[in-house]
């Protein structure tokens, strides 16, 4: 099985929401069909027959997106990947078999509806068709605009801040760092180049100066180094004088303090944390203040820089410890996502184009599906000007989200042109009175499912649901303002 983890235990929400979106085409599609003056039973089986394709292939789409996260490099969102994509699948099938089974059985009573009223979602397809190029222009000039702000954003990750204030390890870790030092540490396994070379002057002086050099640093809190022991003892063996707290100058005096040290400590208190077994090498520990991913990365590049300057390179060492995983991460899961964020949109785009039997409308398609993913990231380097890891996987699996709107437009635009011969302006108008009130629906649907994620006390579920809800409102505006005036213009030849 799948252990639970903070990153697993968004699935079930996750699917929920989407199994309700599922839902909701499927059952207004019955209620418009009866107050149109079909019986139950004829709406259902039409409903079955629009709904079939576009929800299948919404299905499919958002299957893609999360199925996408097993490019990823951790662990956790390969699980989520996988356990919501199964769980998208399963809710596409009870949707088309129990959803419409329980409709038949159950009682249901719609009013038909009066002859000639019009509902807001046609005055809304008026306003659309009559505005469609100050639509198109204004929402052009949105997206740029937007769009501009994206270079305001850092890539910052602090993860004991991912956890809330209220978690005992976050209390705990702040305590830790206000009054003794914090968890972000850097380790470095300084060798010699050969057994007992740690006894070396030449070693130890390098190591000294390495060691100075790190305290120097504005952003080093403390520093931890072989080199203290040896001086402390070269102090001891001469009578505490102040004056001997020097490194040892020769290699057989500094090997007998340190056997002689090592002889006199009791068990599980020896220097098996500080050097290794064949005293060829010794850890060097420093403790950084609590400081943003980027300055964490340049304390790393200036250290390994220092040291390729100045020392040997069997003493030079590359920086090591939980932070430095920490760090490297997001960028990490940024690069290793982009090839399954680009394979999961050639699947989608592809997809599309083969479902709505049209390259052209498939191509057209891409513009509303990527757009709001950048003009959220647009939003968030405005407000908030910090994301981290979160980003590897938004715009993956917001582009399975967010295409679902696109293919429902698309579907009974697509329709309205090859069953009923309407013209391009019909067809829009057609489109909104069909699929519109559903569109709104599903969208307020996922923004609620994924607006939950934000009373999370993890960080990145936060963020992961603030993102989403906004890349699924930005869709929703894209779809209803700037796709349809799309439409119209690329087919404003056959109008």
């Amino acid at each position: 099985g799948i252990k639970m983890n903070a990153s697993t235990a968004l699935a079930p929400i996750i699917i929920l929401t989407i199994a309700i979106a599922d839902s909701v085409h499927i059952l207004l599609t019955v209620f418009q069909e009866m107050r149109a003056g079909r019986s139950k039973q004829d709406a259902l089986v039409e409903s079955l027959r629009i709904n079939a394709e576009p929800v299948f292939l919404t299905s499919l789409t958002t299957t893609i997106g999360f199925l996408s996260l097993n490019f990823s490099d951790s662990p956790p969102f390969h699980a989520l990947g996988n356990i919501t994509a199964i769980g998208v699948v399963a809710a596409w099938v009870f949707s088309m078999t129990v959803l419409p089974a329980l409709v038949a059985i159950l009682p249901l009573r719609i009013k038909p509806r009066a002859e000639g009223r019009r509902l807001p979602m046609d005055r809304f397809g008026d306003f659309v068709v009559s505005r469609r190029r100050p639509l198109l222009w204004g929402m052009i000039a949105l997206t740029l605009i937007s769009i501009s702000f994206i270079p305001r954003l850092e890539l910052d990750d602090r993860f004991v801040e991912w956890f809330d204030k209220s978690i005992p390890f976050r209390a705990d870790t702040d305590f830790a760092t206000a009054n003794l030092t914090g968890p972000y540490v850097l380790e470095f396994s300084i060798g010699s180049g050969e057994p007992g070379g740690i006894s070396e002057p030449a070693y130890l002086k390098r190591l000294e100066t390495f060691s100075t050099w790190l305290r120097a640093q504005p952003e080093v809190a403390h520093v931890n180094s072989f080199t203290d022991i040896m001086k402390r003892l070269n102090k001891s063996m001469h009578g505490d004088d102040p004056g001997w707290y020097r490194l040892p100058n020769r290699r057989n005096l500094a090997a007998q303090y340190l056997l002689l040290y090592e002889m006199s400590l009791p068990y599980g208190l020896d220097l098996n944390s500080q050097i290794n077994l064949d005293k060829s090498a010794t850890r060097l520990t420093v403790i950084l203040d609590t400081l943003p991913q980027k300055q964490i990365l340049e304390v790393i590049d200036r250290a390994e820089a220092w040291q390729a300057a100045n020392m040997p390179p069997q003493m030079q060492a590359k920086a090591t410890g939980t932070i430095v995983m920490f760090v490297r991460l997001a960028i990490r899961n940024i690069i290793s996502m982009l090839s399954g964020t680009a394979l999961a949109f050639l699947l989608i785009s592809a997809t599309l184009i083969v479902a709505l039997r049209s390259f052209r409308l498939g191509l057209i398609s891409l513009i509303p599906n990527f757009i709001p993913v950048l003009i959220t990231f647009g939003l968030w380097g405005i407000f908030v000007g910090e994301i981290g890891i979160i980003a590897s996987m938004i715009t993956a699996t917001s582009l399975g989200l967010i295409v679902d709107d696109t293919v429902h437009i698309l579907s009974k635009y697509n329709r309205a042109r090859r069953e009923h011969g309407m013209g391009t302006h019909d067809a829009v108008r057609f489109t909104f009175s069909h699929v519109g009130t559903a569109l709104w629906m599903t969208t307020l649907v996922l923004i609620a499912g994924f607006a939950v994620l934000a009373s999370s006390s993890f960080k990145l579920n936060v963020d992961l649901g603030i993102l989403t809800a906004i890349a699924i409102s930005i869709a929703l505006l894209m779809d209803f303002l700037l796709l349809p005036p799309l439409l119209m213009l690329m087919d404003k030849e056959k109008q």
